[in-house]
């Protein structure tokens, strides 16, 4: 049987302390999710000022990184792109910028979803948080 890494909760408290303060560095009032590899929810964190739709956002975003194992954006730009039946996949529901993959020895451990501000600030968030697991 193969063994593969996994996130535990001083993982997510890492990725979670991270994107906070990359997120407050810059005053922005973000949702930050964190999931694991099956998109279940480990983390959800709503900094002040974050909009309420935005607990809803970023774990969907984080989840759809985790299932497809790529940053979310990529399906946001194949369906502005016109593959718009993308918008039927199942199980799928965060197709935009600012879901990032916890990439870990070649495994897809988990994800971060951040929704609050630009789409490209969201993925900036995720990201800072992400470097949290790299020695």
């Amino acid at each position: 049987m193969k063994q593969k890494p996994y996130l535990n909760h001083e993982d997510a408290r890492r990725i979670a302390a991270a994107a906070e303060a990359e997120a407050l560095r810059h005053g922005w009032g973000v949702t930050i999710a964190i999931v694991d590899d099956g998109g279940h929810l480990l983390w959800l964190q709503r900094l002040d000022g974050a909009a309420p739709i935005s607990a809803h956002i970023a774990p969907a975003k984080a989840r759809t990184a985790a299932l497809g194992r790529r940053e979310s954006k990529g399906y946001e730009e194949m369906i502005n792109n016109g593959r718009a039946a993308f918008l039927s996949a199942p199980s799928l529901e965060g197709m935009l910028e600012g879901g990032v993959p916890a990439l870990v020895d070649g495994h897809c451990v988990g994800a971060v979803g951040v929704s609050g501000v630009k789409s490209a600030e969201d993925a900036q968030i995720a990201r800072a948080g992400l470097a949290a697991l790299m020695p």
